[in-house]
């Protein structure tokens, strides 16, 4: 067990979500890091039919160590500490396969969306290669659980920041930060940024990441094959200055896929991180 599998006694002990802030607010940039979070609990590992390790490869591993800097440049970072086949809180919050409850789900919850089509749902069906994650299925009070614990203080304290960059700035940026495997051997981008397709975030500001990530030498496309998930769609309202840009890096710049560790290039590029952070939000501060 690694440095980050925490122990049956540790587990789930500190909060679910935390907030990094800086000593003075200077920009309406705020990081978010929804799919990091890698707090196991006891009982969530007995409900799983697959090991620590195999749950694991579903984490965004380490991103928010990239961006652990953010409240140095003037802005917040928001992290998860749940891992997101607990709880994807890059989901609407009843978005689930009804298969995979033993009672009835509310009226009101999305059953047949593309994403609960695949297993991928506020909580997850599937892990890594389609392989089915529970032993047998949940209680409806599990999900109301979850909900109550993960998923509404994630974006409550996400719509708390986005008020506040507002209130100072009368706009706000939320760069939504994730990892991705990497998507083929041959002309797999290390960057996708992700807009909705240019509903979610002002065109001046994805240039001006695009331009800087590719300047630094990435390869970086855009919406595709990730146009960004259900806190792209719900928060970003580009004509209300709120502004919401989804990044998924690749995890081999940093990162060893097959063991989950940190390589030797990881500080290199957290450094080149640090340096877009700290140019974007002065950017978007102006």
């Amino acid at each position: 067990m690694d440095a980050f599998a925490l122990s049956d006694a540790l587990a789930m002990s500190q909060p679910s979500v935390s907030v990094l802030r800086p000593s003075v607010l200077k920009t309406p940039l705020v990081v978010a890091c929804p799919h990091a979070g890698r707090d196991y609990s006891p009982a969530f590992l007995k409900q799983s039919r697959l090991d620590l390790a195999a749950l694991r490869r579903c984490e965004d591993a380490y991103v928010d160590e990239i961006f652990h800097a953010t409240p140095q440049f003037g802005g917040p970072l928001l992290q998860a500490h749940f891992p997101r086949v607990y709880c994807d809180v890059n989901r609407a919050a009843w978005e689930l396969d009804p298969g995979m409850f033993s009672g009835r789900l509310p009226l009101e919850s999305r059953t047949t969306t593309a994403k609960v089509r695949a297993g991928l749902g506020m909580i997850p069906r599937v892990a890594m290669a389609g392989k089915s994650i529970y032993r047998e299925r949940l209680t409806v009070d599990e999900a109301y659980s979850r909900i109550e614990n993960c998923w509404q203080p994630y974006h409550e304290n996400l719509q708390a920041l986005m008020k506040e960059a507002m209130a100072s700035f009368g706009c706000c940026v939320v760069l939504d930060v994730h990892s991705m495997p990497r998507l083929s051997r041959y002309q797999s981008p290390d960057i996708v940024l992700g807009d909705r397709h240019g509903t979610s975030c002002a065109p001046e500001i994805m240039s001006f990441i695009q331009s800087f990530l590719q300047n630094e030498g990435f390869s970086v496309t855009r919406n595709n094959p990730y146009a960004g998930g259900y806190v792209t769609e719900a928060y970003g309202k580009p004509a209300s200055n709120v502004h919401v840009v989804q990044m998924e890096i690749a995890r081999s710049l940093y990162m060893n896929e097959a063991n989950l560790t940190l390589h030797e290039n990881f500080w290199a590029f957290q450094s080149k991180m640090n340096e877009f952070i700290a140019l974007l939000a002065q950017a978007v501060a102006r």
